[in-house]
């Protein structure tokens, strides 16, 4: 599957973004998609994830001001961020993969397809 991600941009802190991964080649209606996302100078971390069930997972610095949504009639999952913080600033990147169970949801390497990125900046 290919993914595309759109939606970055700058904005101000406490301000919101909502970012979108277009997929295409194969159905996601049946896999997790999952943002993570990469700081300058640091390792990509998990951000969420969102499984074929519809059950969202998300990492603790996110929760509470994120929501990871999908439309499978779209084939687009989207990440919806709200009271953003300087600390969010980051490339963000979707990815898909199947079959991947609960305990790897948060694994980059339980993700087969990846995105090229799109960079959120969030000023203070």
């Amino acid at each position: 599957v290919q993914l595309q991600a759109s939606g970055g941009g700058l904005v101000q802190a406490g301000g919101s973004l909502r970012l979108s991964c277009a997929a295409s080649g194969r159905t996601f209606s049946n896999g997790v998609m999952g943002w993570f996302r990469q700081a300058p100078g640091k390792e990509r971390e998990f951000v969420a994830a969102i499984r074929w069930s519809g059950s969202t997972h998300y990492a603790d610095s996110v929760k509470g001001r994120f929501t990871i949504s999908r439309d499978n009639a779209k084939n687009t999952a989207y990440l919806q961020m709200n009271s953003l913080k300087p600390e969010d600033t980051a490339v963000y990147y979707c990815a898909a993969g199947y079959g991947i169970i609960l305990s790897m949801l948060r694994q980059i390497r339980a993700y087969d397809s990846w995105g090229q990125g799109t960079l959120v900046t969030v000023s203070s």
